[in-house]
């Protein structure tokens, strides 16, 4: 008998997804825009309709500049404009959306959405759960378990660990490794130069794991790979900035969300706020009907 799953859902990833599908003639009561809020909406009730799931969470980014990691690595994320104050309080009212419907919300201003899903999936793996990661972002692939999935709802895609493998050559254990070396320009961490996705998963393949690489480098130029001597050099010279960009790549599994196996749990939804919410963000009559479908 297969484990029950629990979805995990990237929030911010969908947010941000309405806000750049949606038109812009969405308004609240205010004259706000709300077309983020109108299309993560949509995408909440038609996951919920179709998977009708007892234990859900969605997870939020609380800040683009007060992860650990930037603490660590400043220039983290150092490329991406901050939202702005349009979106930023979008982002509130999906939280208060999800609330609202009963689905439990993660956000915390130290841990991203990722350390979230990933600090979830490995506590309730101790309690017997599988998960399905909802989220197109390849950084999940270190997640997966035998029983896991990741689900790119847009796409319809899903996969498990072997999908990892056919998408970036690595296994899910070697991707924060594979992310390190050959960077990820989404979050502005640059790997080591000169080493691309493909070399990165030959020397993932041969060494096994970074810290074997970098123990090994001396057999490096014997490989056979291209530019084998030089991308020794270029390890030796970077090797030390390589195992700090994996602390920024390696999701984290200790980020603060609750131990119990009820965590993620979805509970009876709110109608009044519900009903709150439908007028004050003057949704349609077939999302009205819909939300309040979800909630009785």
């Amino acid at each position: 008998m297969s484990p029950s799953a629990v979805h995990l859902v990237d929030g911010s990833l969908y947010v941000f997804r309405a806000w750049h599908s949606m038109p812009d003639e969405f308004t609240d009561a205010d004259g706000h825009p709300v077309n983020a809020v109108h299309g993560f909406t949509r995408f909440l009730c038609e996951l919920l309709e179709r998977v009708k799931p007892e234990h859900i969470a969605v997870a939020f980014d609380a800040s683009l500049t007060t992860s650990f990691r930037n603490a660590i690595y400043p220039a983290y994320k150092a490329n991406r404009e901050l939202p702005p104050p349009d979106l930023e309080r979008q982002f509130v009212l999906c939280r208060e959306i999800a609330e609202a419907l009963g689905i439990p919300v993660l956000i915390d201003h130290s841990f991203e959405a990722d350390d979230l899903i990933g600090s979830s999936l490995w506590s309730l793996r101790g309690h017997g759960f599988r998960s399905v990661i909802v989220s197109a972002d390849k950084d999940f692939g270190q997640l997966l378990g035998d029983d896991d999935e990741q689900w790119d709802y847009a796409r319809g895609l899903r996969w498990g660990p072997a999908g990892v493998h056919e998408k970036l050559g690595v296994h899910p254990h070697q991707v924060a490794d594979y992310l390190a070396l050959c960077g990820d320009a989404v979050d502005n961490i640059p790997g080591v130069p000169g080493i691309g996705a493909k070399t990165a998963a030959a020397l993932l393949s041969h060494f096994g794991s970074l810290d074997a690489l970098l123990e090994r480098v001396e057999e490096v130029p014997f490989l056979r790979l291209r530019g084998a001597a030089s991308c020794a050099a270029k390890l030796r010279e970077h090797g030390e900035l390589a195992l700090l960009y994996r602390r920024l790549t390696r999701i984290a599994l200790d980020a603060p969300v609750p131990p119990h196996a009820d965590a993620c749990l979805r509970q009876a939804g709110d109608s009044a706020r519900i009903d709150e919410l439908c007028g004050r963000l003057r949704f349609g009559p077939l999302t009205r009907t819909r939300l309040r479908a979800l909630v009785d």
